[in-house]
């Protein structure tokens, strides 16, 4: 026909294969099946119990650890797909069959069934809906993410004396994580105005951590408005995280610093959180520990805070577990002394510089295996 467009077979079969593959090489297409292989695989195993006691055969154990995993799935569908599932894998199993009628003349075939046919058939439609559900899980994943983007900030604000960068890697689609940087409107210090830098880790991952994140936000940006000590600050939040931790199961840590530029000092408070370092520009290390228990657990809890005060040249490093417990594939951790040599090797460099620097050599010692937690990092540099 003219004016249209023909592509000979191979060009179409290509652009199938890149429209499939999203550009993907095949060493890449093979990463991402493995770590979504131990992603199910971690899943399922959680309720598994692999212990073989003492006299029971191999076979029989090899069938009960079956049973497991077909259990550990079958409690993740619905009751009507749980059965559909059934009937399909029975019917994989079952032989198919030929009917005949006999007569005079011989035998004559009147239909054969496969129901190796039908049951792969339920299983595809059984893959229809599980992916209808993901399709609409991810859209409503992908607005909580902007959500959560809207109550992070995007970019460090200007404080006078004071260089910032930070970054955030969430483990799934949304993170437990909380970092950010702003003016206190109303301080109790009389000196002038002050800047809190926080940074917290909800215990868990994904929506629940998420949800309570957002919490936590909501609350310190609400609290810090009224003209109370940074302890106060803090008891007050956990009296109010207590309200909704579930008993101390999502727990919050966190540690939050009030900075003031005119008399250079940093009151701190650190709740359970990773010590965050203190790199002095000689390249003596402190470390900010000061504090109490994480928000959430306890409502009477007691908080302690410490001033420090800061010179040219010296950094502020905060971080969540997610950056010094990375694992490569042999679980071996990033650990803080692989961190603390980078912040030294790069103490020259731009706060933007050397958070991208930590990165990528987290990057390089993690290479293709999976994120288990949420990696976020705050670099302060006071010039």
């Amino acid at each position: 026909m003219p004016g249209t467009q023909k592509y000979p077979p191979s060009g179409t079969a290509h652009k199938f294969w890149l429209r499939v593959t999203e550009g993907m090489e095949l060493s890449q297409l093979w990463s991402q099946f493995r770590t979504d292989a131990q992603s199910s695989y971690r899943l399922y195993s959680k309720d598994v119990d692999s212990t073989r006691i003492a006299g029971v055969p191999r076979g029989k154990h090899f069938f009960g650890l079956a049973s497991q995993y077909l259990w550990a799935i079958l409690e993740k569908l619905t009751p009507g797909r749980r059965v559909l599932l059934l009937v399909a894998l029975a019917l994989v199993f079952i032989p198919g069959g030929e009917w005949t009628l006999n007569t005079s003349h011989g035998s004559a075939k009147i239909f054969a069934l496969d129901f190796h046919f039908y049951g792969g058939l339920l299983m595809f439609a059984l893959l229809i809906l599980e992916v209808g559900d993901r399709v609409v899980m991810k859209r409503d994943l992908q607005i909580a993410k902007e959500i959560q983007a809207w109550l992070l900030p995007a970019q460090p604000p200007q404080v006078p004396g004071v260089d910032i960068a930070f970054t955030t890697r969430p483990a799934n689609t949304v993170a437990g994580d909380y970092y950010d940087v702003f003016a206190r409107p109303c301080s109790s210090d009389s000196m002038g105005d002050t800047y809190l830098i926080a940074i917290a880790d909800v215990a868990g991952k994904s929506i629940p951590a998420a949800m309570l994140m957002a919490t936590f936000q909501a609350s310190l940006k609400t609290l810090c408005s009224t003209p109370t000590s940074l302890t106060e600050l803090v008891s007050r939040m956990n009296r109010y995280a207590c309200s909704n931790s579930q008993n101390g199961r999502r727990f919050t840590t966190a540690f939050i610093g009030e900075y003031n530029p005119t008399s250079r000092s940093l009151t701190y408070v650190n709740a359970g959180h990773n010590d965050p370092i203190l790199r002095r520009k000689s390249g003596l290390i402190e470390r900010l520990a000061v504090g109490g228990i994480p928000l959430g657990i306890m409502e009477e809890a007691v908080y302690q805070s410490a001033e420090v005060t800061l010179e040219s040249g010296d950094w502020l490093v905060a971080f969540t577990d997610g950056v010094v417990e990375a694992e490569n594939n042999v679980q071996q951790e990033y650990g803080e002394p692989r961190f603390v040599a980078m912040l030294h090797s790069g103490a020259m460099l731009s706060p933007d510089l050397l958070l991208k620097t930590v990165m990528v050599d987290l990057d390089r010692f993690v290479g293709d295996a999976p994120q288990h937690d949420d990696v976020t990092c705050m670099l302060v540099h006071f010039s």
